[in-house]
């Protein structure tokens, strides 16, 4: 008898895998995930209670360099920095530093530099000595710089040889502020800046005591990373030694390990290239393939070149990639994984269809936030998944949001609304202990406005995030938009992603930076692109007209077109909006070719002064 029921029970057990498949799709992934999730806390927890003193992210790189001290950890250009000698060089920085009549260990310094050595270098350094970085972003001048480096009250200020003009540009300030302007040169003969290099060259290359960052806690500033800056001045994101362990497990969770080499062209002042390309490939011991800045006609050629297995993306970097032309080596390569946020569904689609079947780890967080997501099953398009485990540690939730009035809504008790499945909302995140908010430095005005409160009871306090999301169905989640970026014409909120990609799907347009901007006389905003042109192809206003007519509903369409030579980014690839919609539609302020939708000539026509007269002075109705 127990033999037949045996023998029932196994042979009923492929169909009831089945049936479990059938009905529960992502059931496997679900707990793969959990798995792997309650793992990283446990090793955080380890961590946190190893040993004394503490463990920082610094001690990991410590760690690696004893355990493979001769195993290169940064390739640039034709040189080749081991761990070990990266660990020299460092010491040879830090003690450079302390031997300045005025710097103290503990300092904070600013770091003005662009993608090479000298940036880890220096930050290693900093570390050793206990000193909170601010990673300034290269691209910026004048009163943004002084803004960012005045947000971290920084003592210091190193800056590579390149950026000198723009360190001249606000040396009087920094003066007055008796700033010590380091620049990595040999020699310096303008006042107020001093030379660097030679100082770091003559210097030992002996371990710096630890008691000098012995003062350094869980909750000390590590490094001061700014935003993107798209609306306005930048804002300096405190992270904490805590944040900086938690980065830590990002590529370890994702399957790199130090077999692996990882492509690392995201600027490394930015969250995405310093968290996961450089303090994740300490947390692996990875080797690290650096670029100076991102290249779509090289990226390939270099990934064949250093054997690369890992690349990171942000933004528009997989639409660059597809971009080019094609190759019949496209699948040459070993690239295995790809981690990033940002890739839009079909430019996934064609990015595996062209260049092979590559994992594509898509995520999403930022740099202040405190809530995060993984697309672990692969789903394309989706930034991740709801998962009961995951939203019991980090509460979240998406509440209804009035992106006219540009404020959540709220019921009859003061309370916020949840946006029901199917539905848009404002992604928020309970602030805990073990998923806090730390703000902005020197910006409170700033940080209590990221601060939700009653959100769903009297008291309460959440994370806004500031991204419009999306649950469907099956629990994933999809981003939607930026706050800012959606906005409200005859009476529908109108998603700026969801136009720009369907402009370039047209034969003529490669990008299209699509915003909303005030006509008098009208409520809300009305629809504006501002596009470039494919190489070898001419606007084509009827085509792109029919094009709109076919995939977007009237609200939807932009009214005006302005051609581009190029759409202004960010250094993070993120298209910025703010002067663009300050310039509005007038042909008196704008000198780029402009264009109105005329539904009468079915065709994107030239926009003239007189017909803008005629839509300010009312004459004209849209």
């Amino acid at each position: 008898m127990w033999i037949y029921l045996c023998s029932a029970l196994v042979a009923a057990l492929p169909l009831a895998a089945l049936t479990v498949n059938r009905l529960f799709p992502y059931l496997r992934a679900d707990i793969l995930y959990v798995r792997d999730l309650v793992w990283i806390l446990l090793k955080f927890v380890r961590r946190h209670r190893r040993r004394r003193p503490v463990f920082f992210a610094l001690d990991r790189f410590l760690e690696q360099t004893a355990a493979r001290p001769d195993k290169p950890f940064v390739v640039f250009d034709d040189d080749t920095h081991t761990f070990a000698s990266t660990d020299r060089r460092s010491n040879r920085v830090a003690n450079a530093l302390l031997a300045h009549p005025r710097y103290t260990a503990g300092d904070a310094v600013a770091l003005f530099m662009p993608n090479e050595p000298d940036f880890m270098f220096a930050w290693l350094a900093l570390a050793k000595l206990g000193s909170p970085t601010a990673l300034l972003n290269y691209n910026i001048r004048n009163k943004s710089l002084l803004h960012c480096f005045d947000c971290s009250k920084a003592k210091v200020l190193i800056a590579a040889a390149e950026l000198k003009e723009a360190v001249e540009d606000v040396l009087p300030a920094l003066r007055e502020q008796e700033v010590v302007v380091l620049l990595m040169v040999q020699s310096c003969d303008t006042p107020g800046m001093e030379s660097f290099s030679d100082k770091v060259d003559r210097a030992s290359d002996a371990a710096v005591p630890r008691s000098l960052r012995a003062h350094i806690t869980y909750k000390s500033p590590a490094v001061y990373i700014y935003t993107s800056g798209t609306t306005g001045l930048p804002k300096a994101a405190v992270v904490n030694q805590n944040r900086l362990l938690v980065a830590l497990e990002v590529l370890s969770a994702n399957g790199v390990s130090s077999s692996d080499v990882v492509y690392l062209n995201l600027p490394l002042y930015h969250t995405a290239g310093f968290f996961i390309g450089f303090i994740g490939s300490i947390e692996t011991g990875s080797t690290i393939i650096l670029k100076r800045k991102f290249s779509a006609s090289q990226f390939w050629d270099d990934c064949r070149k250093h054997n690369v297995t890992v690349v990171q993306y942000i933004g528009e970097v997989m639409r660059y990639l597809c971009s080019t032309p094609k190759r019949e080596n496209d699948k040459d390569h070993r690239v295995r994984l790809a981690i990033g946020n940002g890739i839009r569904a079909e430019i996934w689609r064609e990015f595996l269809n062209r260049f092979g079947n590559i994992q594509i780890k898509e995520f999403y967080a930022s740099t202040e936030g405190n809530v995060g997501f993984v697309n672990y099953t692969g789903k394309i398009g989706a930034l991740g998944r709801v998962n009961f485990v995951h939203r019991k540690l980090f509460p979240y939730s998406l509440v209804k949001y009035d992106t006219e009035r540009d404020e959540v809504l709220r019921d009859a008790n003061g309370l916020c609304i949840e946006a029901p499945k199917g539905e848009t909302g404002l992604l928020v995140s309970k602030i805990t202990d073990i998923a806090p908010f730390v703000g902005y430095a020197q910006n409170e005005e700033q940080t209590e406005r990221k601060r939700l409160r009653d959100v769903f009871k009297k008291g309460d306090l959440f994370f806004n995030s500031g991204d419009l999301m999306r649950i469907d169905k099956d629990n994933f989640i999809y981003f939607q938009d930026r706050v800012g970026d959606t906005f409200r014409w005859k009476g529908e909120n109108v998603a700026t992603t969801e136009v720009s990609d369907i402009l370039t799907l047209t034969d003529c347009l490669k990008e299209a930076n699509v915003y909303g901007v005030q006509v008098p006389g009208h409520e809300g905003r009305i629809g504006m692109a501002a596009v470039t042109v494919k190489e070898g192809a001419q606007f084509d206003g009827s085509q792109i007209y029919h094009h709109v007519v076919s995939y977007l509903p009237a609200y939807a369409r932009p009214r005006f077109i302005r051609l581009k030579d190029v759409v202004e980014l960010t250094g993070t690839f993120k298209q910025m909006k703010v002067k663009l919609v300050e310039e509005n539609f007038d042909p008196g302020r704008i000198q780029d070719p402009l264009y109105i939708l005329d539904d009468k000539r079915k065709s994107y026509v030239p926009l003239t002064a007189q017909v803008h007269s005629a839509i300010v002075s009312g004459t004209v109705k849209l």
